[in-house]
């Protein structure tokens, strides 16, 4: 892994008219050692450098390269950045900064400076946004959290799911509503219109004065019917803790998926332990807050265990969800993928399952599982339904 580039600032929105409001952003996105030659701060920006100063002047990349912080002396192993609390700060930064700006630095005080005080203090939990960032900040932060500070993280939990709902329910949904098939359809549906046929068909009626076809009649597909055949989707999800991402996603999808006509949904969690998430799939708030990032990884068990659930191979798609890298045994992994495909189980090892699909993965034994007949790759939510339903529809 690549060492964080130092002092990485978001580049924050100055809201004072100043005459030198050009320097004054570069002296924000540069910091103090620029001051000489941009000129000194006007009393808005120089609160939004204070802000930015709290968060990325903890950069231990600043003392090796002699870089002092504004106002204070070269920082020591046991000296604080400031007196200044996260409770303050995120007070700070909600007040000067844009929502954009906002994210990125909630986000980079959790995942990039560890400051987990701002998913554990009760303060801080009852002020703070709910975000994806926040919500996979609980999950890594929540065996540490008393009942008291549980509850208030529960609202994280429950606010940033209610959105991932709203956002992909339509879009997984709207995978199953059939393909279109080859075949005409009387049935007049909007989404069904056949663009292609309807202007090779109306041909006759061009008027080449105004340039348009007159329509006379409409042509529209058929969709294939899924409903008549069950199939099975398991999902068997890594939750170490570099996939907080997935895991949250893999959980708003089965919820999205549970009780779709045709399709019967399984979730398995596993790290170097198996748990059957199953029956909480319609509740994912509480399937999450039953997660427990972290831990070893045994991916052969896990598949192991998958199989034990197929009850027609031929229409079952067993999900693999990690980073493939097997704290287990590999070769009966590779083995215990190559048995279920050779049944006809379609097997897809997915190295990412969020919105940004942004894999980081072990490449090696992830080939060695292409060569026993699983397809891998990294998919959105919307993605794996419309796989899931192209499947159905065969």
């Amino acid at each position: 892994m690549t060492s964080p580039e130092p002092l990485a600032r978001p580049e924050p929105v100055t809201s004072d008219a100043v005459p030198d409001a050009g320097l004054e952003r570069w002296r924000l996105v540069l910091g103090s050692a620029a001051e000489a030659r941009t000129g000194p701060l006007g009393p808005g920006a120089a609160a939004q450098d204070a802000a930015l100063d709290w968060l990325y002047g903890r950069d231990p990349d600043l003392e090796r390269r002699g870089v002092r912080r504004s106002g204070s002396a070269p920082r020591t192993g046991g000296d604080g950045p400031s007196a200044v609390t996260a409770i303050d700060w995120l007070e700070d930064i909600h007040r000067l900064f844009p929502k954009e700006t906002i994210e990125r630095l909630e986000r980079d005080a959790v995942e990039r400076y560890g400051i987990q005080e701002i998913v554990t203090d009760p303060a801080v939990l009852e002020r703070v946004e709910p975000s994806p960032t926040l919500l996979r900040a609980v999950l890594r932060t929540k065996h540490l959290m008393n009942p008291q500070v549980l509850a208030l993280a529960r609202r994280i939990v429950a606010a940033v799911v209610k959105q991932l709902l709203a956002r992909l329910r339509p879009e997984i949904r709207r995978a199953f509503h059939g393909t279109r098939s080859r075949r005409p359809s009387r049935v007049p549906l909007a989404r069904d219109f056949d663009f292609r046929q309807t202007v090779r068909a109306n041909l006759a009626h061009y008027q080449p004065e105004e340039r348009r076809v007159l329509i006379d009649r409409a042509h529209f597909h058929s969709r294939t019917q899924r409903h008549l055949a069950q199939w099975q989707l398991i999902l068997l999800v890594d939750q170490s803790g570099s996939m907080a991402g997935s895991v949250i996603h893999s959980a708003v999808t089965a919820a999205c998926l549970w009780g779709l006509p045709g399709l019967k949904t399984h979730l398995v969690a596993f790290d170097s332990n198996v748990v059957d998430l199953t029956s909480d799939v319609t509740d994912p708030v509480e399937l999450l807050m039953r997660v427990q990032l972290g831990g070893g990884t045994d991916i052969a068990r896990a598949v192991a265990y998958g199989a034990g659930l197929v009850e027609n191979p031929r229409r079952t798609i067993v999900a693999l969800i990690t980073d493939f890298y097997e704290g287990g045994d590999p070769v009966r992994l590779v083995r215990s993928v190559r048995a279920l495909t050779e049944q006809g189980t379609t097997v897809l090892g997915l190295a990412a399952l969020d919105e940004d699909a942004n894999p980081d993965y072990d490449r090696e034994l992830a080939g060695r599982l292409a060569g026993a007949g699983a397809h891998i790759g990294a998919m959105t939510p919307a993605r794996l339904a419309e796989f899931v339903a192209e499947r159905l529809g065969r």
